[in-house]
């Protein structure tokens, strides 16, 4: 539930755990969009902005087929942690929403 308290979670940290990594894999590529993170000079990451290949029929991707050893474990890793917060999240969702992610309600119709 939100309140007037909001914890925000480091840019960094976002990508490292594989937030970033899952949001674009599962949800933006297949769109033809991804979130951009930038590292500065300084070596801080900062949310850089959306790409935009929705031209493209086949959305983008992470190549991983190409990819060498070292970066598809790292993939792995991170999907298995971002797997694990879902299990550990979807049972209290499920009794609020009886779904995972919340249904967006029907319009009632004004008499």
């Amino acid at each position: 539930m939100l309140s007037n308290n909001v914890k925000r979670m480091s840019i960094k940290e976002f990508q490292e755990k594989g937030y970033l990594q899952e949001v674009n894999r599962q949800f933006l590529h297949p769109l033809g969009l991804a979130l951009e993170i930038i590292i500065s000079d300084d070596n801080e990451p900062t949310l850089g902005g959306v790409w935009d290949h929705r031209e493209d029929s086949e959305g983008l991707y992470y190549d991983l087929e190409n990819s060498n050893n070292k970066r598809i474990e790292r993939f792995k890793k991170n999907k298995k942690f971002i797997q694990n917060e879902f299990k550990i999240r979807s049972s209290e969702r499920i009794k609020l929403f009886n779904s995972i992610i919340e249904p967006i309600p029907t319009i009632k119709k004004e008499k």
